[in-house]
């Protein structure tokens, strides 16, 4: 084996190709690390925008016209690999085709029409990562950006500890190169569980990806966060169990029975003692007053089911729909803390049912990949770590997030056929 072998980057090691091709294909791992950076709003954020009112950032405006721009570039360079990935992906595009109709209906059809244009081109780029990259460059690619992310947030808080940890509300919590602490506890759970997989898959370079692991993990621990640390512990525990499932029949069957022994006993719980439980978690009964916000909230989406109130127009502005829950809960609510909520309030129920069937129909595919195919080392895990957060928090149908692209690429791609080879199955 050459030096030059011996030292390389492990995320530049799939894309080894014929020197007429490596330019092309290393400029787009290039910028697909680079777009996933920005979709993170990692570090700009922070440095360019207010928490309070992102959208107010002319730099956040401005920088997404030429991602936008790169992304339809990218796009019509494989006509034909998006067609295909579109047409078997129609529910993922009835979504954002609603969210684009909802205009005729917005109580504030500007935001709307703004809004969910960077939506669509957000899940464009979801279904581009989706069309271009196989599983295993996939994973490899969410994995090098959210190790990357993961030592940039170490270095933040060491070296700028004035912007890496929090000193007000959180004292002493981590926030790594995000506005707040939930934010960089979310990320680095998904980081930890990409690392774990893409050590799974990729031998070679298997230190590398277990030591980006350790550090994901311990910069959620540093987060303080519980949603982070619940979605951390459910997403490790995917991995365990789908790695005991392919070592026999037995593990199987113990790992799925103990699967179903732990839902039924956390459900008895929560149904016997549900007060107790969530203190136990750190968490008040009302989900620190989102159970106040849903309950109203609720009421909001009764007065207009079938429709809602527009893309993202129901927070608009201030004398709008929203100034009734702001009166009620006596807080200046950003949002539904509910990505179900969310969603209906944006385009009404018959988007909910949509949202669902795109959801779990993903959610089953991934869980009929149990035995076979690398794939599920992240799929799986993933789409049940964002089912588990979008009950307290609003993260579907998000423009510019990282976390929609993530979920866009992983649905498309679970409706591919997939092929697989022995040294696939391997792990």
């Amino acid at each position: 084996m050459s030096r030059i072998a011996i030292i390389e980057p492990p995320f530049l090691a799939p894309w080894r190709a014929a020197p007429s091709l490596a330019i092309v294909r290393g400029l787009e791992v290039c910028l697909t690390i680079l777009f996933l950076f920005l979709y993170s709003q990692a570090l700009i954020g922070p440095l360019f925008a207010d928490a309070s009112n992102p959208e107010a950032s002319v730099v956040l405006r401005l920088m997404w016209l030429p991602v936008y721009a790169v992304t339809a570039l990218l796009i019509l360079a494989r006509p034909g690999a998006i067609l295909r990935t579109l047409l078997s992906n129609g529910l993922i595009l009835a979504l954002v085709t609603l969210t684009a109709v909802s205009v005729l209906w917005s109580v504030f059809p500007e935001t709307t029409m703004r809004r969910s244009f960077a939506l669509i081109m957000t899940t464009f780029f979801g279904l581009w990562l989706a069309s271009r990259w196989s599983w295993r460059e996939l994973v490899l690619l969410v994995a090098t950006t959210l190790g990357l992310l993961a030592v940039l947030s170490l270095f933040m808080a060491l070296a700028v500890p004035s912007l890496g940890i929090d000193h007000a509300v959180h004292a002493g919590a981590w926030k790594g190169v995000w506005w707040e602490k939930n934010t960089l506890g979310a990320y680095m759970a998904w980081g930890a569980v990409s690392c774990f997989a893409a050590s799974i898959i990729d031998r070679k370079h298997v230190m590398i990806w277990l030591a980006l692991a350790v550090l994901a993990t311990a910069l959620v621990f540093l987060s303080t966060s519980k949603t982070a640390l619940l979605s951390w512990s459910l997403g490790t525990a995917g991995l365990v169990g789908i790695s005991l499932c392919r070592r026999g029949f037995g593990f199987a069957s113990l790992t799925l029975f103990t699967l179903i022994t732990g839902v039924s006993v956390i459900a008895l719980v929560l149904a016997i003692a549900p007060l107790e439980a969530l203190e136990a978690l750190g968490r008040d009964a009302t989900l620190t007053g989102r159970t106040d916000i849903w309950g109203v909230l609720i009421e909001q989406v009764a007065d207009r089911p079938w429709t809602g109130y527009g893309y993202k127009a129901y927070w608009a502005a201030e004398n709008g729909p929203v100034y009734w829950v702001r009166q009620a809960t006596d807080w200046d609510v950003p949002t539904a803390h509910n990505g179900w909520i969310e969603t209906a309030l944006a385009i009404g129920l018959p988007g909910v049912i949509v949202l669902a069937l795109a959801y779990f129909g993903a959610l089953f595919r991934a869980f009929g990949r149990l035995f076979k195919g690398p794939e599920t080392y992240w799929a799986l895990p993933y789409l049940a770590m964002i089912g588990l957060v979008s009950i307290s928090e609003s993260n579907f149908l998000q423009q510019n997030s990282l976390g929609w692209v993530l979920f866009i690429a992983t649905s498309a791609k679970l409706m591919e056929k997939q092929t697989y080879s022995a040294a696939a199955d391997s792990p």
